[in-house]
């Protein structure tokens, strides 16, 4: 059995029309406009059998309110793919503008057994670690995993948040960190 069949997710044969490759013009054209499309800036972490990982990730929404439950789209040859194919729970710490070096060592800068070791890491009560200094953390069951083309839709289920009203999220566009503006002018002349 899969496992993704292990966790009540059959994946089904595509049409045929559905698994030809995009033409390259179309490919091109659309990681333009994503490389253009602001994102919230993430790090995924979980555990398993005791082992900690974590891997920065943009590709995070909202699902649905009720239940409170979000999206987060991983690369089926990830590590972490695989600990949250295994895993029942995994944290969104979404990261602050003062964090890029996290970003960045999450991304790969940071060999995976270390990218832990700053104390502003915590240990969740359901057993992943948590970043304390970041401007959300969501705690979610995973309640479904959906594999498409490269990459897996995990649908997980809110168990706990934390939030921070004094810091400002991190954003990525165009290959470069930013952060929101809010001081945007209310009234257009």
């Amino acid at each position: 059995m899969s496992a993704t069949a292990s966790i009540g997710v059959v994946p089904t044969a595509a049409p045929k029309s559905a698994v030809t490759l995009a033409h390259p013009m179309i490919s091109d054209a659309f990681r333009s406009i994503m490389r253009r499309f602001p994102a919230t800036v993430t790090v995924i972490s979980a555990c398993r059998n005791g082992a900690d990982h974590g891997m920065t990730a943009t590709a995070v929404t909202s699902l649905s309110m009720e239940p409170p439950s979000l999206v987060i789209c991983l690369n089926n040859r990830t590590y972490l793919h695989d600990m949250l194919l295994e895993g029942p729970e995994f944290a969104v710490n979404v990261l602050t503008d003062r964090q890029v070096a996290v970003s960045e060592g999450f991304s790969g800068k940071v060999a995976p057994e270390l990218r832990f070791d700053s104390s502003e890491w915590v240990r969740h009560g359901r057993g992943m670690m948590v970043l304390e200094t970041a401007h959300a953390s969501v705690v979610c069951r995973r309640m479904g995993a959906v594999p498409y083309g490269t990459h897996t839709i995990f649908i997980g289920q809110v168990i706990d948040t934390r939030l921070s009203e004094a810091t400002v999220p991190l954003m990525y566009e165009n290959a470069s960190y930013c952060a929101p503006r809010h001081a945007l002018s209310t009234s257009q002349s």
